[in-house]
């Protein structure tokens, strides 16, 4: 073999050679590629796990429980009309024969009665006395609050509206004691073509109740005008006992000095004692008697 010959195969060879490496290179840069999406996928695949499971703690933590308020301790008011001793009857509306008892579309939030009595002596005058009891029970709502905080505002708007008569004259306030958990006293003097009258509104709040009592009278026909003093002292009396019958009636024999029921968490809506305050209609405490005074509603 010539000179010339072996040295052209040693150029093949050599070509053959470096070709080879070549497509090794190519083969292996083809390979990363594939590699690097295969391993992104994977990647992407995982960061998707956890975002999806961040999503759904982060819900669960923001998810918050359904809103609860504390129970109404009463759930019911006793018959108005029998909110008094018959003794009670006798010495503040000696005259009155019954009383009338003032409608309701929902007795277990919502009650009133009232007595008439005129003591007629002929050429000397008479004596006019007027009673009333109304009561207005609350009970909790998840929005407006619990009852017993709803009954205090109520409590204090009928204070206020009490201290507003118009035409009230020596308007006098003063607390109550021993009845029901807050009572507040309104006195003053209201002049009528009749004569002057005396009257006496007393509201008391025991848990989630209000009781407004109105008491008053006048010396009709020249007899001499009551004593605001007694009537007080009658009114505040007769107070304390419808306190009292809201207490009996729901099984707690006295109100207050006897413990209140035990409260449970609750979400029931407002009944129709729940809603706003002026929906209880104001009263007013000088309804000029005639021969026949009419109950007042």
């Amino acid at each position: 073999m010539s000179e010339g010959t072996m040295q052209r195969r040693a150029q093949r060879d050599q070509r053959d050679q470096r070709a080879k490496r070549l497509n090794r290179v190519l083969v292996c840069a083809a390979a990363v590629p594939v590699m690097l999406v295969a391993a992104g996928c994977s990647s992407d695949s995982g960061s998707g796990d956890s975002t999806d499971k961040a999503e759904k703690a982060a819900a669960s933590a923001s998810a918050s429980p359904e809103p609860t308020v504390q129970a109404a301790a009463y759930s019911k008011l006793p018959e108005p009309c029998k909110a008094f001793s018959k003794k009670t009857l006798k010495d503040l509306v000696p005259e009155s024969k019954s009383g009338k008892e003032g409608k309701s579309d929902d007795i277990s939030t919502r009650g009133s009665c009232s007595w008439n009595s005129l003591d007629n002596n002929g050429v000397k005058g008479s004596q006019f006395r007027w009673l009333n009891v109304s009561m207005l029970r609350f009970e909790s709502d998840v929005t407006r609050g619990p009852a017993d905080k709803l009954a205090q505002q109520y409590f204090e708007k009928q204070v206020q509206e009490a201290q507003a008569v118009e035409g009230a004259k020596s308007v006098k306030t003063e607390p109550v004691t021993d009845t029901g958990d807050q009572a507040t006293a309104v006195h003053y003097d209201l002049k009528k073509k009749e004569g002057t009258f005396k009257q006496q509104t007393i509201v008391a709040r025991v848990e989630n109740v209000v009781v407004t009592l109105d008491y008053n009278g006048a010396g009709l026909a020249g007899d001499k005008t009551p004593s605001g003093g007694d009537m007080l002292k009658d009114a505040k009396k007769a107070a304390k006992e419808a306190v009292a019958a809201v207490s009996e009636a729901n099984g707690t024999g006295g109100g207050k000095a006897s413990g209140s029921p035990s409260k449970s968490p609750s979400t029931s809506p407002s009944k129709s004692a729940s809603k706003e305050a002026s929906d209880e209609p104001s009263k007013d405490a000088s309804k000029s008697p005639s021969k026949k005074p009419a109950a007042k509603s």
